[in-house]
């Protein structure tokens, strides 16, 4: 059984087959005769043979891989190697051309190969990309320089510890709360697409981490609970089945909270699948600031959560 990767390839070559036969001019009758052994080629076709012959084109690039084992080096080092490639080869397919062919050594994470699992993130250039949607053509004919993640704690070459990013997720409470448990019998908790659209953006999230690469607050301060953590948080917070938004209130007003954030806005401009952390932010601080004023005019009041998210 063919993969869905498979599926999808050979969907697209179909479709280019097809455009190219509705394309292809007709043969005018006044043409002159082809050489003996060969046929007439029209633009079209030739067009395709040229993209064809510059995918196929194999080159060579410089990737200098960062490479550090804590139990033996003293300071990380750059190594280099000579890949060849296609146009069509990803970071990630040079990283394993050079573990395969090169350097057994060398340590990454991957999984997916299809910007889902968010495993593979890492610096190239000094930019957070996944490695399976960065493509080497995009970096010849220069060096392509490739690093671990920056601002996290470096386990072995360019995979780095995920400890902090974790717990920071687990502290938002990223789960829907109910006030009354709920049970099978209480049937599907239903809602409609303008409430699922309130959310939705922010959870698209694959846990990359390249947001937290791009974050200069989370450089210089290791508490501030970060991008992908907050936008996590507003997710649920803006669900309309959730019912804990009193309970996640500390985690945003905490001085780790979306008050350490300077609104560069990096986060947003790196994620791979869209996801918009720094709105997601200011959504969170326009609820602070509505929990202040509320608990400063109303002490001890409890204040009835609202799933509502701000405009």
């Amino acid at each position: 059984m063919e993969t869905l990767q498979e599926t999808v390839l050979r969907r697209v070559r179909h479709d280019e087959t097809e455009a190219a036969g509705h394309q292809r001019p007709a043969a005018s009758s006044a043409a002159a005769p082809a050489s003996a052994g060969s046929a007439p080629q029209s633009s079209t076709g030739q067009a395709a043979a040229a993209t064809h012959g510059q995918r196929a084109e194999t080159r060579t690039i410089t990737i200098e891989c960062m490479r550090y084992n804590p139990d033996t080096d003293s300071a990380p080092r750059y190594q280099s190697y000579e890949v060849p490639f296609t146009h069509d080869m990803s970071v990630l397919d040079g990283l394993q051309y050079i573990k395969d062919h090169l350097d057994g050594t060398i340590t990454y994470r991957w999984s997916c190969r299809m910007a889902v699992c968010g495993s593979c993130g890492m610096m190239a250039n000094d930019m957070p990309v996944l490695s399976c949607q960065a493509f080497l053509r995009d970096y010849y004919p220069g060096t392509l320089r490739i690093a671990p993640l920056s601002h996290f704690p470096i386990v072995r070459d360019l995979a780095v510890d995920q400890s902090d990013f974790l717990a920071k997720l687990e502290r938002v409470k990223p789960y829907i709360i109910t006030e009354e448990p709920r049970t099978p019998a209480d049937g599907p908790n239903l809602q409609t697409p303008a409430q699922m659209d309130q959310y939705y953006q922010f959870s698209q999230c694959i846990n990359c981490m390249l947001c937290y690469a791009a974050c200069p607050q989370y450089g210089l301060n290791p508490e501030f609970t970060g991008p992908a953590a907050l936008a996590l948080l507003q997710r649920y917070n803006a669900d309309s089945r959730d019912e804990g938004k009193a309970e996640r209130m500390p985690v945003i007003n905490a001085e780790s909270g979306v008050w350490g954030c300077t609104l560069v806005g990096e986060c947003s401009v790196v994620c791979p699948k869209g996801v918009d952390p720094a709105r997601a932010i200011n959504l969170n601080k326009v609820n602070s600031t509505q929990d202040y004023f509320f608990r400063f005019l109303m002490p001890g009041a409890k204040k009835k959560a609202t799933n509502k998210a701000p405009q």
